[in-house]
């Protein structure tokens, strides 16, 4: 009796075993789309199907409150804050690109000249995930369980390369010379077969064609005449339709108008179907990721702004490619297979001159100017120009001038942070010495860029504008069409989050999340150590089921 007790005992314990393990997915999948504001979820909402973003909002669970809490919003430190679940000032991408005192170059947050490209013969592949100073939720798994596999893709190479990590078994990004995807050698020394089998047969040159309005022009709210938007080359206007191989023969790259088109956001989701089929993805008893950015909203967003007919048909479309992604998922693992999250690097403002012809805050500082006059100022308090450089707000002095000089660093950064307080477009100046020792006395706002600062990337004055406003080199008319984002307010920090997949409840939550919350979600989700440098915190109702 006693050794049928112990049987049965190790029995149930067996089959707790197994169905503890069954309750974990096949495959975890994140989705980021570049540039993507929170209210495109309901803006947008009458041109999508049941199967894109509804069954997210419908049948899955909805972060309403979700918000970068770091300076600045660009895609390079999005990407790494999703992905490694702590901010800039830890994992070290502080911008799409920053200015290195050792090489007084600007350097971009992926670059990496020890390593070549691998798929065509342009440079794009000189690039690898070397400028993450810490690891991601994606090395965790991999660390973890080495059989397990994790495949990145993107439009931008950074925004395959954060995502996937530095053990990614397969990092593929466009590649602008020849329209196909590529790597680098520091992921392999060649493009698995089945990827070039792909870029054989599905590439820019397959897919490009006219993009004209996918429903009637009178079903959308956005019009098509505005002067806010920037006219592509080949075009005469920004309206439709975009007959983009027409546009290619005055000159304009094809492969670089194809990124601006809805159809880089079909050809990114047929790439992620077939390397889910070609690499197995999901089919052992291992748990794989796969990471996918959808570029192409901000490249056209950039350009159009989030108020165009051609942002609004932009997302009519892609709820399109996330209906055929989620139901290739449902097919191939079924309801309870999978988990994926749905999320944003940043979103925008509003075309600033929109907002001035509005009567809305808002509008531009016209850099060049006030920073030759911030030269002449420091020239004549200091005897000599001690500012080397201004990269997205920050000013890098010259360390080797300002010792030849015997010039305080503090006090000199001081004097500049004093001065650029005077520019009505500036809401806050603050120098690397009170983001070092100001823990206690920053307010919100310092406390944002204190997150987002990283003391040898970072300059030794940083500085905030007011809402509504961007920052142009010159006073044109091309400065006054388009925008931008990097800014500390909602317009470009509210982004959705969005869960779908196994055990995932239903439901909306309105409290707070940060965006570097969702790496420790999925660490739980996955039973993983937290990775070297998080400081987010899980989101309890997607785990407590």
């Amino acid at each position: 009796m006693k050794n049928l007790g112990l049987s049965i005992l190790l029995l149930f314990c067996i089959i707790g075993g197994r169905l503890n393990a069954q309750k974990q997915p096949k495959i975890i999948v994140g989705i980021v789309v570049d540039q993507m504001c929170y209210d495109y979820l309901y803006r947008y909402q009458q041109h999508f199907c049941a199967g894109g973003f509804n069954r997210f909002l419908k049948k899955g669970l909805n972060c309403r409150n979700t918000l970068y809490n770091y300076v600045p919003t660009f895609t390079g430190p999005g990407h790494a804050s999703i992905y490694t679940g702590t901010t800039p000032s830890n994992h070290g991408i502080v911008a799409n690109e920053w200015y290195e005192r050792e090489t007084k170059t600007f350097v971009n947050c992926v670059s990496d000249k020890s390593v070549q490209t691998v798929g065509s013969t342009s440079l794009e592949g000189q690039t690898s995930p070397r400028n993450l100073r810490t690891y991601t939720v994606t090395d965790q798994l991999k660390l973890a369980s080495p059989e397990s596999k994790v495949i990145s893709l993107s439009i931008k190479d950074r925004s395959s390369i954060l995502p996937g990590g530095h053990l990614s078994d397969g990092s593929y990004w466009y590649d602008y010379a020849s329209g196909k995807f590529i790597t680098s050698t520091y992921f392999k020394n060649e493009l698995p077969k089945w990827l070039q089998q792909f870029n054989e047969t599905k590439n820019a040159d397959k897919y490009l064609r006219t993009w004209d309005l996918l429903y009637p022009k009178n079903n959308y709210t956005s019009t098509d005449e505005s002067p806010y938007e920037v006219v592509l080359g080949g075009k005469k206007s920004a309206t439709f339709p975009y007959d983009f191989k027409e546009m290619a023969t005055v000159g304009n790259n094809a492969h670089q108008l194809f990124t601006v088109s809805p159809f880089a956001n079909e050809l990114l989701t047929d790439l992620a179907i077939e390397a889910m089929s070609r690499e197995k993805l999901g089919l052992d008893d291992k748990v794989d990721m796969l990471c996918i950015s959808y570029s192409t909203p901000d490249i056209a967003g950039h350009a159009f702004g989030p108020y165009s007919l051609e942002m609004e048909d932009m997302y009519a479309r892609l709820d399109r490619q996330l209906e055929k992604l989620l139901s290739h998922l449902e097919s191939l693992y079924g309801k309870d297979g999978f988990v994926v999250f749905l999320t944003a690097d940043h979103a925008v403002v509003p075309v600033p001159q929109m907002l001035v012809d509005r009567k809305m805050p808002g509008g531009y500082l016209f850099l060049n100017e006030r920073m030759s006059n911030l030269r002449k100022n420091v020239i004549q308090h200091f005897g000599a120009d001690v500012i080397e450089a201004e990269e997205n707000q920050n000013i890098y002095l010259n360390q080797i001038r300002l010792d030849s000089l015997k010039l305080d660093k503090n006090a000199v950064a001081e004097y500049i942070a004093i001065q650029i307080r005077q520019w009505p477009e500036v809401k806050l100046a603050i120098t690397q010495s009170a983001l070092l020792s100001g823990a206690g006395t920053l307010d919100e706002w310092g406390q944002m860029i204190q997150k987002g600062f990283d003391i040898s990337r970072s300059g030794e004055v940083l500085f905030m504008l007011q809402p509504g406003y961007l920052s142009k080199s010159v006073d044109e008319p091309k400065a006054h069409t388009g925008t931008s984002h990097g800014s500390a307010f909602n317009y470009d920090t509210h982004v959705p989050l969005l869960w779908y997949g196994a055990n995932i409840p239903a439901q909306n939550i309105y409290r707070p999340i940060q965006i570097v919350d969702i790496a420790p979600t999925l660490i739980h989700l996955l039973n993983l150590q937290r990775t070297g440098a998080m400081t987010g915190t899980p989101i309890n109702e997607i785990l407590q089921k």
